[in-house]
């Protein structure tokens, strides 16, 4: 049978009349109360009261609010409002009795508040309670009668907890029940948060998850550090419940807890890393009123550069790409997130030498971001000339532009596969390398490169290509067990980027600090867990062995580069290394020869440029 619902309006009216009953009602207690010769009370004053009584009563609790309260969300909150409601009335009520000497006794004035707050705000709260019991929010009720809902587990009793269980039981149509609280303050063990019993501590959430049949498990403590997070994560991924959590404090600042700002758990949270502190002074002092360009504007790493830079109110921002629908998408974005931004995008390639030329002469770009690149370690081995053209001789073409035209400086988007490379890609971003320390030497413009690992999300990367195998039921595929990768999100990699340009003297190529490098087959596993599935029996892992051109593990700084130190700690800076130039640019003129023709000799001109390149591994 459908429950009868009524209109919030009619609600307003039936709260009114209650507030007038508990008014007659109360008076009349209150009067009996406070006379000591029950057999000569005289009733005749205060039945002429009642009327002005009821009607100040209404405009008190009206003007804080009472009536436009949602009742069955009720906290401390309507509380404080119900009982600033009784206090104006009891004011009122001396004042009058001041002035009429004592048409009614003080006491009785007293009385009557004691009464009227205490019925007032156990009808409200008894209509809340009912409430509770009706959409089976009350856990007495769920644990025999609920079974259809979602079953949540909150790990933190702190504030942000309790608002997520106070919405959760006020809220019935998120068909989310609260069942258990997880905290690890001893002292809170077997206390109750709005009647949710707090079990234990971290080390009880995989029994815990089994003896209440937990559904999710949400973590609410914003203002844990990532890595203790990244802890909590660990343990809880060895439940087969979805896990999600609250984003941290810095992301929730003057913004209130809620069950919306609840997200999926990403496996970046359980790399647990700290968020990366940039100096944003130093960065907008160097970006502010400035012409930015960024070609491959609209790729993962160049569209972020994108966001962040336009923050910075440069003078005009440049979008250059090849690919239209990538940075058709990053300028929508732009436009509706900055609608005064100074914005142009360009389609074009940096391969096309003539165009570079007459881009930087038209808009003679002040800073210029190279990220345009091919990046695909087994697409570009198959393709080796593509990955020259447009690598080398792309970043060749933006660098010999910016140089002409006085670019004051040009930072350029490189990887620690460029180091001991086994692939044609990273041995193309090692040649950029060289190219750009190379002409750093005979221009105004600061030329510096800055060399990261993978990034989490990017395209094409490992995380979405899980994803999609997890969606469709597997396997996933690892290409080896062993196998470690040095991984970073892409907005904490475009906040170092920007800083290391802040730091460019020219010349440098800038290491970011990647923490610990990462097992691929252990992401895999830890990616189907948070998925709610178990590895190798819900969802296969197979090992495809390595591709052409893949290392086992990267490496971010050749032993001759050194190590030197910068004011950010997650920034270092590798030392350049000498070459013969004459003899580094005769061969890549015969390097340019080569892949126009897309010879088969061109694997060994790039090894002559770059002697640490081992094609296949060898």
């Amino acid at each position: 049978m459908d429950k009868i619902k009524i209109s919030r309006s009619i609600k307003k009216v039936l709260f009114v009349l209650y507030d007038i009953f508990i008014v007659i009602a109360v008076s009349f207690l209150a009067l009996w109360i406070t006379e000591k010769d029950k057999n000569s009370i005289d009733y005749s004053n205060l039945i002429m009261y009642l009327i002005p009584l009821c009607g100040i009563t209404i405009i008190s609790f009206a003007s804080f609010k009472l009536y436009d309260s949602l009742w069955k969300y009720a906290g401390l909150n309507e509380a404080l409002k119900i009982c600033l409601g009784v206090i104006s009335v009891l004011v009122i009520n001396i004042v009058i009795m001041i002035i009429t000497s004592g048409f009614l006794p003080i006491r009785w004035c007293i009385a009557v508040s004691l009464f009227q707050f205490i019925f007032t705000l156990g009808g409200r709260f008894v209509y809340r309670i009912t409430r509770l019991y009706q959409n089976g929010n009350m856990v007495t009720f769920i644990k025999t009668n609920g079974s259809e809902k979602i079953r949540v587990m909150i790990v933190g009793a702190g504030e942000a907890g309790a608002s997520i269980i106070r919405e959760m039981q006020g809220k019935p149509d998120l068909n989310m029940v609260p069942l258990c609280v997880i905290d690890d303050n001893p002292d809170k063990k077997n206390q109750y948060v709005l009647g949710i019993k707090i079990i234990g501590n971290r080390d009880d959430i995989v029994l815990a998850s089994k003896n209440y049949d937990i559904d999710r498990i949400i973590i609410a403590i914003p203002s844990a550090s990532p890595n203790e997070i990244a802890k909590i994560l660990m343990i809880c991924k060895e439940t087969r419940c979805k896990i999600q959590t609250l984003p941290g404090i810095y992301q929730l600042v003057g913004e209130k807890v809620s069950v919306k700002k609840i997200r999926n758990v990403e496996i970046e949270d359980l790399l647990g890393r700290d968020q990366v502190k940039v100096n944003l002074e130093e960065i907008n002092g160097y970006l502010g009123n400035q012409i930015v360009m960024i070609t491959g504007g609209g790729g993962s790493i160049g569209s972020e550069l994108c966001r962040q830079i336009a923050k910075s109110s440069p003078k005009q921002l440049i979008i250059l790409d090849a690919y239209e629908n990538n940075a058709y998408d990053i300028e929508q974005e732009l436009k509706r997130n900055y609608p005064k931004l100074n914005l142009l995008v360009l389609i074009a390639s940096v391969r096309d030498k003539n165009k570079m030329e007459r881009v930087f002469e038209k808009y003679h770009p002040d800073i210029v971001y190279h990220a345009a690149a091919h990046k695909h370690v087994p697409l570009m081995e198959t393709s080796p000339c593509e990955a020259v053209k447009n690598n080398v001789f792309g970043t060749l073409n933006v660098a010999n532009a910016a140089s002409k035209y006085q670019t004051k400086r040009f930072i350029m988007i490189s990887t620690d596969k460029a180091v001991r490379p086994t692939n044609i890609m990273g041995a193309t971003k090692r040649i950029c390398e060289m190219i750009i320390q190379t002409i750093n030497k005979h221009s105004k413009t600061e030329f510096v490169a800055v060399r990261f690992g993978n990034v989490l999300g990017s395209n094409g990367s490992v995380i979405p290509l899980f994803k999609k195998q997890i969606e469709s039921g597997g396997p996933v595929t690892v290409t080896h067990k062993d196998i470690t990768r040095y991984f970073m999100t892409i907005p904490e990699a475009v906040s170092l980027v920007l800083q290391a340009g802040s730091y460019a003297k020219g010349g440098e190529i800038f290491v970011l600090d990647m923490g610990d490098p990462v097992k691929i087959y252990d992401l895999a596993e830890n990616l189907i867990k948070l998925s709610g599935y178990v590895p190798n029996i819900d969802i296969m892992i197979e090992i495809t062995g390595l591709r052409p051109g893949e290392k086992l593990y990267e490496e971010l700084l050749m032993e001759e580069e050194g190590l030197q130190e910068t004011d950010n700690k997650s920034i270092h800076i590798g030392k350049p290394i000498e070459l013969d130039e004459e003899n580094f640019f005769k061969k890549l003129d015969d390097l340019f020869i080569a892949v126009q023709e897309d010879s088969e000799n061109m694997k060994n001109l790039v090894k002559e440029l770059v002697p640490q390149y081992q094609p296949n591994g060898k």
